[in-house]
């Protein structure tokens, strides 16, 4: 995997110069982002050594490389999931690039089905620990000690810093967010009744199909994370209904503005 990790990063410090500061990587219809950064380089996922490609139809599949908050910045528009047949380590190899790329920080984002019932379709919620259900763990066989330790500590998966001043930053602007605990399944399938009630009796406030992976593989390799999701439908009893991808991007899309700021006001005040 090392001479791999080595070959994409030369490939991407030839097609770009500069080296990033924070790394990005954008979730189901979370895109708009992008449009934020002032844009100097981009890679189609296809173009690059080793790389796998977004098979999810509102996943662009294009590394970004440009200025965002006066902070250089490497953002995938598009991420990688188990349930499109990738292993974890395919998923998580882009996060070990940006590694060796130089960044600092690591902002995740993605759509997740609501837990609470404090909550709404387009609300925000601020990831402040996770719960793996996935099959597998990108950790998981021959650890190369360049790589991280072979026993990572996960009590502080989600940096404290980084939610305290998202916090201040969605006080100041009004903007509705929670903060919770976030549970990854394989997917692609939604959960059933009994499934929303079970990760809620595991202590779940929102599950989704992504970001744990990318999580575990940041912090193994000491990158501080924060991480955000946007509801985008509800798994509560009464307000459970059938779900269409289409009304997924569409709740993302409502909570995108709110979502843009955020992280682009953070990656500025870090």
């Amino acid at each position: 995997m090392l001479d791999q990790i080595r070959e994409t990063t030369d490939f991407i410090k030839k097609q770009y110069g500069k080296q990033p500061q924070v790394g990005i990587i954008l979730g189901t219809g979370l895109g708009a982002l992008v449009k934020e950064i002032d844009i100097e380089h981009t890679i189609s996922y296809q173009d690059i050594p080793h790389f796998p490609v977004s098979t999810v139809e509102s996943h662009s599949g294009k590394l970004i490389l440009g200025v965002l908050g006066n902070k250089t910045v490497v953002c995938m528009q598009g991420r990688f999931h188990y349930y499109e047949g990738y292993s974890m380590q395919q998923i998580t190899f882009p996060v070990r690039v940006m590694k060796y790329l130089g960044i600092k920080q690591l902002f995740i984002s993605n759509a997740s089905g609501g837990l609470r019932t404090d909550q709404q379709i387009s609300d925000l919620m601020i990831l402040n620990d996770h719960i793996n259900l996935l099959p597998d763990n990108p950790l998981r066989g021959k650890n190369d000690s360049e790589l991280g330790p072979r026993f990572p500590d996960m009590s502080d998966a989600y940096d404290a810093t980084l939610i305290d001043l998202a916090l201040k930053i969605a006080a100041r602007h009004n903007i509705r967010v929670h903060t919770g605990v976030y549970a990854a399944v394989p997917g692609p399938n939604l959960e059933t009744p009994a499934e929303y009630r079970y990760l809620r009796i595991l202590g779940a406030d929102a599950v989704g199909m992504s970001t744990i992976p990318e999580n575990l593989v940041a912090r193994q390799m000491g990158i501080p994370c924060f991480a955000i999701s946007v509801i985008t439908d509800l798994g509560v009893d009464g307000k459970i209904k059938k779900v269409k991808i289409e009304e997924v991007i569409e709740a993302a899309a409502i909570a995108e503005p709110k979502m843009t700021l955020l992280m682009k006001s953070l990656i500025e005040e870090t």
